[in-house]
């Protein structure tokens, strides 16, 4: 099976938020984000994150999953690790995410709530 069916199965399988994705979808992404990183346990894709960034002021971290089975074996912390390490977010002044219900992981690495700031959203509307 190929990588990005791969992270399609990965994302389909073990997040709520990004399952449904199709590959062309996932290309598209991937080719727009500054930095990805992956887990792998031999031939099986069991983490992925990603990050977009300017490189000076701001970076998002994005999509950040880990297989179930392989959840609390250290591979999110070592996936956020190198996120965080990459050229792209080396330097920047504010690393962003957003987490429905891993802020406790979060924060463990060093990120903190932050209530001074409001999270705005606009969907387009399909069709």
């Amino acid at each position: 099976m190929g990588a990005l069916r791969q992270l399609q199965n990965l994302f389909d399988q073990h997040s709520f938020w990004a399952s449904g994705r199709q590959p062309a979808q996932l290309r598209t992404m991937l080719a727009a984000s500054s930095v990805v990183v992956t887990a792998w346990q031999g031939g099986r894709l069991v983490g992925f994150g990603r990050a977009t960034s300017d490189g000076v002021f701001r970076a998002t971290l994005w999509d950040v999953v880990v297989a179930t089975d392989q959840q609390g074996l250290g591979i999110g912390r070592q996936l956020v690790d190198q996120l965080l390490r990459s050229g792209p977010l080396r330097q920047v002044e504010r690393i962003y995410l957003m987490t429905t219900q891993s802020s406790g992981f979060y924060q463990q690495l060093g990120f903190r709530l932050v209530t001074s700031q409001n999270l705005l959203l606009k969907k387009h509307s399909s069709g």
